[in-house]
Order: C-alpha cells, then structure tokens, then sequence
C-alpha cells in the first residue's frame, strides 16, 4: 500500500532500505517510544523491523519526502493491540515539529477508512505532550483510559494515555476487518 499526501510519500519498507531506516531510527528520543528494541538498535533489529510478517489491513509504512530524493523521515502503521488497531508513528528529531506526523497520520487514517476500519486507538507517554497535540489534530479524542507499559530492560514501566478516532464518525460498533479476515 502506498499513500502520498501533499508532501510525503508512505510507502512499505524494502530490504534496500536497511542502512537509510537505521539511520533515520538511530536516536534514543525515537526508540524510546517504541515498543520494540534497545537503544541503540543494530543492523539486526532494522532487519527484524523490514522483514516482519504484516496483515493486509495493517501495514506499516516509512514516511519519505519525495522532493528531497525519498529520504526517510519517520514511520506510521497499524497494530493489532488486543483486538484492537491501534496507530503508532515516529518522525526523525530533525524533522519534528514541521507538521509531517499529523500529516502522515491523516493519510495513514484515510487508508483505515478504505481497509474497513471503523475506530482506531493510540496510545502516547504520558511525558510526550508532542504526541498528544499530534493526535488531537489527526482527530483522536482521549478516552480517559491509561495503560502502564511493560518494564523491559531497556525501559522502566511507564503511564500512556488511551486516544480513540471514530472514523464512522456514527459512534456505532467497533467493525475491526483485522477480526473478520482472521
């Protein structure tokens, strides 16, 4: 799957891809956010990261700036969390703050629409306001709900609020096609 927004192109990652993803993703503030990995990640992990096996309707996919060449500046897609599609994105440290995550999320949210879903939720650390003002402006809405992350070695356990985004917009029964396809 591929989206193009007016100024990104998200498109799946490609083994070609390896060196430039471990590079963008080569930063403690992004990996820290992640549910994946240790700082710093190795060849390896972004190996294990392209090659993971993906569900038709949740893709992930790296965020690239065409008009500088395709340089890849962050990464979005869908999760099954419990049943659950759930949203997650990162952007580079040096691209952050310039609207591309609110951006790819909307485009991310437009494929949803087009796979059949009807509700995502998000979830963000509590101790990253950014996230939360990227939400919000993708159209989540916080649910109230917080989750205490799993301490790994890597990282100790930490709060994360719940957000939500009706994409029906009718508020009716949460239609997962992850569940359906299964």
């Amino acid at each position: 799957m591929f989206i193009r927004t007016d100024r990104l192109f998200l498109r799946p990652a490609w083994a070609e891809d390896a060196a430039e993803l471990n590079h963008a993703i080569a930063h403690r503030s992004v990996v820290r956010m992640m549910p994946f990995g240790c700082w710093p990640l190795g060849d390896k992990d972004v190996r294990a990261i392209i090659d993971a096996p993906r569900h038709p309707f949740l893709p992930h996919l790296l965020i690239t700036l065409p008009d500088a060449g395709g340089a890849i500046i962050g990464g979005c897609g869908l999760f099954d969390n419990q049943d659950q599609p759930e949203v997650g994105y990162w952007i580079t440290p040096e691209h952050a703050g310039q609207g591309y995550a609110t951006e790819a999320l909307k485009g991310l949210l437009d494929l949803a629409r087009m796979t059949g879903h009807r509700r995502l939720f998000a979830h963000h650390a509590a101790d990253d306001p950014a996230s939360a003002r990227i939400l919000r402006k993708a159209g989540f809405r916080p649910t109230g709900r917080c989750r205490t992350t799993v301490e790994t070695p890597c990282e100790a356990s930490r709060l994360t609020p719940e957000y939500m985004h009706d994409l029906a917009g009718d508020g009716g029964p949460q239609d997962n096609p992850v569940s359906r396809a299964a």
